[in-house]
């Protein structure tokens, strides 16, 4: 078995694109959405409008926390892994947190 992952999402990496895309594929419908809010609608159009646009930018929002997950996570296996070294913490951070159990 090679290290290449088989399938687009084996590895972290491929779901940070996916996630990055759909950040893309979100910002684009909310600019869409919004110009539409802009023009003058029928009343019950226009609110659902308005929620479709609250719906994107929740969407918008749980991409992001998805995206800082997925980053922590390559950053973890790296180190886990050994594929980088971690940062030696300055005799500051020592004394600052001297109840941290270190890694």
């Amino acid at each position: 078995m090679g290290d290449e992952p088989e399938t687009p999402f084996e590895s972290v990496e491929s779901a940070q694109q996916f996630v990055e895309l759909l950040v893309e594929v979100i910002e684009e419908a909310r600019r869409d959405v919004d110009a539409a809010v802009a023009v003058p609608q029928p009343e019950r159009r226009l609110q659902a409008l308005q929620l479709v646009s609250f719906k994107l930018a929740k969407l918008a929002v749980h991409m992001e926390t998805g995206r800082r997950l997925l980053n922590d996570l390559r950053t973890l296996r790296r180190l886990l892994l050994s594929e980088r070294t971690p940062e030696e913490p300055s005799e500051e951070e020592d004394q600052a947190s001297p109840n941290l159990p270190s890694l």
